[in-house]
């Protein structure tokens, strides 16, 4: 049917979403790829007031999709997040509250031009439960939480650059829950589902994915000190769209590493995760290591 009249312009658009494609090279915004680790299904002092500043260094061998060469590509991070916990059932027993990340990004990635600047602003409003307590303590505590992510950072044209904003606005709700094995012995998941809008700049539509953070660690040193392992993995489950045309961009990515947690009361919490990122596609893989420092007044 039509193979004559029809071949120069299907061509024609195949070659322009390769082009694009690999110009943006990453669509994906950013988005919680093990920033949260131990202990994730509450907060570590009931309601009020938390603050958590997180800084991450995060480098890679090379920038898959990106046509200039990278030898070595380095991100650094830091993130501000306020979150006030209520003490005020609204949903099936669930007390709200209210989490609020603001980033802060920077790069080193020679010759790709980078954008240094705030990321997109990160607001969730969510539920949380209290803890199903057994005989020597919890047993069980999770949360759900309707995360948005809004176009408010750093963006530059479209192009091979690295930008911290995405120029677009996502929905990542969670649930995130933390189970104890034994008193000492906890295991914990956090669970994400993304959708992406439509880049206006570029028409380009990330599609839907599914990431996670899961973690275990055991109390070596009674209310002080936890040693464990931590890691997550972002899966892209559907295709990125050009105008409504998919393009083959499914990007995915598996870290695993060790972490510890240092609790100097129950007000103040110090965290250290270190990942190994493989199974990397179309997107960097490399090294990531994240400190965070959690305060309740």
């Amino acid at each position: 049917m039509c193979h004559r009249r029809c071949s120069r312009p299907v061509v024609g658009l195949v070659l322009t979403l390769l082009l694009l494609s690999s110009a943006s090279a990453y669509q994906q915004p950013l988005v919680n790829l093990g920033f949260t680790s131990f202990m994730d299904g509450a907060p570590p002092a009931g309601p009020g007031f938390y603050f958590t500043e997180y800084i991450m260094h995060w480098t890679a061998n090379s920038l898959p999709g990106i046509d200039s060469p990278v030898d070595r590509f380095r991100s650094w991070a830091s993130l501000n997040q306020l979150i006030y916990q209520s003490n005020t059932p609204v949903l099936f027993g669930g007390k709200w509250g209210i989490d609020v990340i603001v980033p802060l990004a920077m790069f080193e990635s020679a010759p790709i031009s980078n954008q240094d600047g705030f990321g997109d602003l990160l607001v969730g409003p969510y539920l949380q439960w209290d803890p199903i307590m057994g005989k020597n303590g919890p047993v069980f505590m999770h949360r759900v939480e309707f995360q948005t992510i809004w176009p408010t950072g750093t963006y530059d044209s479209p192009g091979p650059n690295l930008n911290p904003g995405s120029n677009f606005f996502s929905f990542d709700p969670y649930w995130a829950g933390t189970l104890f094995i034994t008193p000492q012995w906890e295991a914990s998941l956090r669970v994400h589902y993304l959708w992406n809008d439509e880049n206006d700049d570029t028409k380009i539509q990330p599609g839907q994915a599914v990431h996670a953070n899961f973690a275990s660690s055991y109390e070596v040193i009674a209310k002080k000190l936890r040693l464990g392992v931590n890691g997550y993995f972002f899966n892209q489950v559907t295709d990125t769209e050009l105008e409504g045309v998919n393009i083959q961009d499914d990007e995915r990515v598996l870290g695993i590493g060790p972490g510890a947690l240092w609790s100097f009361s129950q007000n103040s919490h110090l965290f250290l995760n270190a990942y190994f990122e493989t199974g990397g596609q179309d997107r960097p893989e490399g090294e990531k290591f994240i400190l965070r420092f959690v305060h309740h007044f």
